[in-house]
């Protein structure tokens, strides 16, 4: 078992280290939007789906040696497309869409050594049993998610702290070369294997009857799929669309892979169904919307846990229902479809189907309701009709109660859209006749502008951007010098303009068109503007980076994904593309406000690393007036501007330099910055 175990378990280290990796070096060109690591999840399970198939073929339609000679010439091939660096040409250019785009880079540059990556493990598995005739190869499967599982927890905490990308990508591309020439030498050995002679097919797993086996396969698969791809979703979009938050979902998912499989009687159903039954309705809860807002100690921990309980229970129902080896290809084929069926469902299906996140409500149900069919069909299980009742009960509870909280949950909403870069809600709040009357604009669960409704009130400035905050005091200092040249990245609901004149200019640049769309139909920011206003559709960074220079006296850099830090927006390159687009006494703010994240370290490194004074301008806010607390980070090379009337009081909190390693486009972490 040697040979294969050690070409398994380097191909497993391969397949999922390049996931994470390659996500990340697409990552930015795409606004670090949440949709990119669901894309590219998309693209992992059909590749592997694919590869599936091919082993399923090739162990039935080829001859040992004709399974060697194929899969060397295909092994050879693939080493063409190293190292596994996407090329420029599939940045975006504004308006392509971002899903083909991702996809294509996908294709170009790991497309042929994923695929065989994924034809490892059941294709060796298969190898094996016939050289030992007829061996159960299962452990082969759960070393292989094992492998898998070491690969994601190192990257994390081991190769991405300490190798920028590029490097990652070319050490990657050298162990794939290895992993190439050592499996090439497993298939020749595997090749000199006799075929074994026909047996009897045995009697195994419960079989309710045809296809209807290998579909529940499917479908069990295909749960554990949306409830890793929804979850991953859900924090993602609400912390960060970093590697961290994609790892550890999928982790989990693997983790569960490995116990179910590896033979030691891990899961049990007196354990795990009731813990599941828990676990679906604390999730269901916390997505409902009755608890939108939940600390970070309470949403990864319940999330993580539902998801590890669930997955074992689709996972374990899924090993108690394998087949003998005769059938193993395709045990393999029907599984990797599930997958697949789940990664399309949450990543092309729900985005052009649904208004909001109601794929993952939906995987809770369906993980209920599968756990319940899969006690049905085992004939081992006899309840009375009573008891039968009780159970089925549970899905239609749990669909009941989801249907209707998401309902009273969007009610309150006047206008519901969802783009590739998540979900935008516009609700109207408070009385008509009341002066206070307002409409907010909502990304995720974060606030991102809202508007008095009443005609006076229209003009005034509101929730983060108060006189207080940082962008208040700056244009209120900078008023004086005359007409402002004010850059923006990160539109919202356009509440910045409100503090433009007449003689202004403001350039701003907004990465999702439905929030230009909603901008201009439902708030009147953009279009009762005294100022002059363009807005540049497409990321930020990469639209300034084709602009030349526009020496803006202020530039604000206020761009996030619901409470999503856009990490290649915090870079030192990202940096000295804002200061060439500054005058020399210009000023730069960037929004650092987070629930979960403490970014004052890593402006006050980029001011201090090219020479400007920075002030962190902390306001509490003011309920009465519908202001919010905000942290501004102020950074220029005009130290006097900390001395005019509209800085008078403020006082930094930390103005010690913090010992920080810069962020690059090579190298960020966020686990330094956790609250």
């Amino acid at each position: 078992m040697l040979p294969y175990g050690v070409t398994i378990l380097l191909s497993a280290l391969l397949l999922f280290l390049v996931q994470p990796m390659i996500a990340k070096m697409i990552l930015p060109w795409f606004g670090g939007s949440a949709g990119v690591w669901t894309t590219c999840m998309l693209f992992f399970q059909v590749v592997l789906l694919l590869g599936y198939l091919y082993a399923h073929w090739v162990v039935r339609r080829l001859s040992p040696r004709g399974q060697a000679i194929l899969h060397t010439c295909l092994l050879l091939a693939s080493l063409a497309a190293l190292p596994a660096i996407p090329g420029d040409r599939w940045k975006p250019a504004g308006s392509d869409h971002p899903v083909l785009l991702i996809l294509g880079a996908l294709v170009a540059s790991v497309g042929l050594p994923y695929f065989l990556l994924s034809t490892t493990s059941p294709l060796l598995q298969a190898w094996y049993a016939r050289a030992r005739s007829g061996a159960l190869p299962y452990r082969l499967y759960a070393l292989s998610n094992f492998g898998s599982l070491l690969a994601l927890i190192s990257y994390p905490f081991v190769l991405e702290p300490n190798l920028a990308t590029r490097n990652q990508a070319r050490g990657w591309s050298a162990a794939y070369a290895v992993f190439a020439a050592v499996c090439v030498l497993a298939a020749f050995r595997s090749a000199r294997s006799p075929a074994p002679p026909p047996e009897p097919e045995p009697q195994s797993a419960p079989d309710p009857g045809g296809w209807r086996l290998p579909l529940f396969w499917m479908a069990l698969a295909a749960c554990a799929s949306v409830l890793l791809l929804g979850i991953t979703n859900h924090l993602t979009q609400n912390v960060a669309a970093i590697p961290f938050l994609w790892v550890l979902p999928l982790s989990l998912y693997l983790l569960t892979f490995i116990l179910c499989f590896e033979g030691g009687n891990w899961y049990r159903r007196e354990w795990y169904l009731p813990a599941a039954a828990a676990a679906l309705a604390a999730m269901a809860y916390l997505v409902s919307g009755a608890r939108p807002n939940v600390g970070l100690r309470i949403t990864i921990p319940v999330f993580a846990a539902g998801l590890f309980v669930s997955c074992m229970a689709c996972h374990g129902e899924l090993a108690r229902l394998k087949p003998e080896p005769r059938r193993l290809t395709l045990f393999y084929v029907m599984v990797s479809l599930g997958g697949a069926l789940g990664g399309v469902c949450v990543g092309l299906v729900a985005p052009n189907l649904f208004h909001s996140f109601l794929e993952l409500p939906a995987g809770l149900v369906l993980c209920a309701a599968l756990i319940v069919a899969a006690l049905r069909l085992d004939p081992a299980v006899r309840l009375p009709r009573k008891a039968w009742a009780g159970l089925f009960a549970v899905p239609l509870g749990l669909a009941i109660y989801l249907s209707a909280e998401t309902l009273k949950w969007n009610s309150q909403y006047r206008l519901m859209v969802r783009s590739f870069y998540g979900g935008l809600r516009v609700a109207d709040v408070g009385d008509p006749a009341d002066p206070d009357y307002a409409r907010k604009l909502l990304h995720g669960t974060i606030n991102h502008g809202q508007q008095y409704l009443q005609p006076g009130r229209r003009r005034e400035a509101t929730t983060y951007f108060g006189p207080q905050s940082g962008i208040g005091r700056v244009l209120t200092a900078r008023a004086v010098n005359g007409p402002l040249r004010v850059g923006i990245i990160g539109l919202g609901a356009g509440v910045i303009t409100s503090y433009a004149r007449p003689g202004d200019y403001y350039r701003i640049y907004e990465l999702d068109p439905q929030v230009l769309a909603l901008a201009r139909t439902q708030f009147t920011f953009l279009n009762d503007c005294p100022a002059r206003v363009d807005v540049v559709l497409g990321d930020g960074r990469l639209s300034l980076e084709r602009e030349p220079s526009w020496q803006f006296d202020v530039l604000s850099m206020d761009a996030f994904s619901s409470d999503s830090v856009p990490v290649h927006l915090l870079t030192r390159e990202a940096f000295a593309l804002y200061f060439r687009h500054l005058k020399p006494d210009g000023v730069l703010i960037v929004n650092i406000s987070n629930r979960y994240l403490n970014l004052a370290p890593l402006v006050r490194t980029a001011a201090r690393d090219f020479g400007r004074a920075v002030l962190v301008v902390d306001d509490e806010g003011d309920d009465e007036h519908g202001f919010f607390g905000s942290e501004m980070a102020v950074i220029t090379a005009d130290r006097n501007l900390f001395r005019a009337p509209a800085f008078q009081g403020v006082e930094d909190a930390d103005p010690a330099p913090p010992r920080f390693r810069m962020w690059t486009d090579d190298y960020s972490n966020l686990f330094g910055l956790l609250k």
